[in-house]
């Protein structure tokens, strides 16, 4: 216990460190007066329809994929009938992300008084270099004191509205009081960055201090204009504070040189390593190329198994059973430079006992993999592997 003290003073210390370099930590050491989590796109969007029903003054909302299907189609009623109570509504959505939505999605939201902004259309207006910037948030704000966050995009796969081997295995969370309020400077900053000229939001009812046994939580932000990725040194310096056990639930494991590191020194301070991957993936480049990556990490020691039940799409990292991050980012090269993200840094043993439920359900119906089955992938696999390797930086 007392080496999990000292190396969850060391991440706190990071954290703030990082934060001082314009790495893109938000205030650290935060309090929300609760932080409930999701295990389910069901349950993920039973509490967000609920809350957007509640909504008295403010709704801010930033995704990368929005379909006009039922869950689409229920977010824009939602949405409407807010705006028609008086709420202020503000949408931005991915272009790209939101490419295969009608375009006539948004216009009906427009001409029902949202305000709807798209990020980073295809332009040449900011050069080639930006042509891949994208916004990859999942975040929802009401009123200034309660904020869904996680990987849900919205839509019938994310909601666990198709057949089970067409679903995404997600999890969101929400947060609520003060911790809220910096997710709103963040939403207001991409806001302007996108449109300029002025974002008035309407005056909100001052939040009261935090309540007894509220939650200690860093928020972390991402986007290609920092000095360096914040998303990957919070991943780096997670995986340094491991003192006992490390769980790592992700979609898209493509993790580069500095995170494969981390990985192999937690091993070999005996941390036990366990790594949730898909079976299968929506981007089948990305699972060969993450295939790459499995027979070091096995040689090291550290466990990987596959979810082939579902799609995956949660992202979770846990450590020591007490310190949980999540939200938006993968373990690939665009999460950490050219994707717009935001994750939590979550200090709670409860809330991490609820976490760690979660991964060894999963884990538990999932397949492990073992060197031996591993190395007799066979010579074509390998050579794909090995030719598409170069390619991580793109994915």
């Amino acid at each position: 216990m007392a080496a999990a003290g000292v190396q969850q003073g060391r991440m706190a210390r990071l954290l703030r460190r990082l934060g001082r370099r314009g790495g893109g930590v938000l205030p650290a050491a935060l309090q929300a007066d609760q932080v409930v989590l999701y295990p389910s796109g069901e349950r993920f969007f039973t509490a967000l329809f609920a809350a957007l029903e509640q909504a008295q003054r403010l709704i801010c909302l930033e995704y990368y994929i929005i379909r006009a299907d039922r869950t689409g189609s229920r977010l824009a009623q939602s949405l409407t009938a807010a705006v028609q109570r008086g709420v202020q509504v503000f949408l931005i959505y991915d272009a790209v992300g939101c490419l295969d939505t009608p375009e006539a999605y948004f216009a009906a939201l427009r001409r029902q008084g949202v305000q709807c902004l798209s990020f980073n259309p295809l332009s040449l207006r900011r050069g080639l270099h930006w042509f891949d910037r994208r916004d990859h948030r999942k975040l929802t704000l009401i009123d200034g004191r309660l904020a869904f966050l996680g990987g849900l995009n919205i839509g019938d796969e994310y909601a666990g509205l198709l057949e089970q081997q067409r679903s995404f295995h997600d999890v969101g969370f929400s947060l609520s009081g003060v911790a809220v309020t910096p997710l709103l400077e963040l939403f207001a900053e991409t806001w302007l960055q996108e449109q300029g000229g002025d974002l008035r939001f309407p005056q909100l009812e001052p939040l009261p201090p935090p309540a007894a046994g509220a939650v200690e939580v860093s928020l972390v932000s991402g986007s290609p204009q920092h000095l360096r990725s914040s998303i990957r040194a919070t991943f780096r310096v997670a995986m340094a504070s491991a003192a006992d056990e490390l769980l790592i639930v992700n979609p898209y494991f493509i993790p580069g040189p500095r995170i494969m590191r981390s990985l192999l020194r937690a091993a070999r301070r005996q941390v036990r390593v366990r790594l949730l991957l898909p079976a299968r993936s929506d981007v089948p480049l990305v699972r060969l190329v993450s295939l790459s990556t499995y027979e070091t990490l096995l040689k090291a020691g550290i466990e990987i198994f596959e979810l082939e039940r579902q799609l995956l799409h949660a992202k979770l990292m846990l450590i020591d059973g007490e310190r949980t991050v999540l939200g938006s980012a993968n373990l690939d090269q665009r999460s950490f430079h050219r994707n717009y993200e935001v994750n939590a840094v979550i200090r709670s043993r409860l809330f991490g006992s609820q976490v760690r439920a979660l991964i060894e359900q999963d884990l538990s119906g999932s397949r492990a993999i073992t060197l031996d089955d591993h190395v007799r992938r066979g010579l074509l696999r390998r050579l794909l592997e090995w030719l598409f390797r170069p390619l991580c930086w793109f994915l």
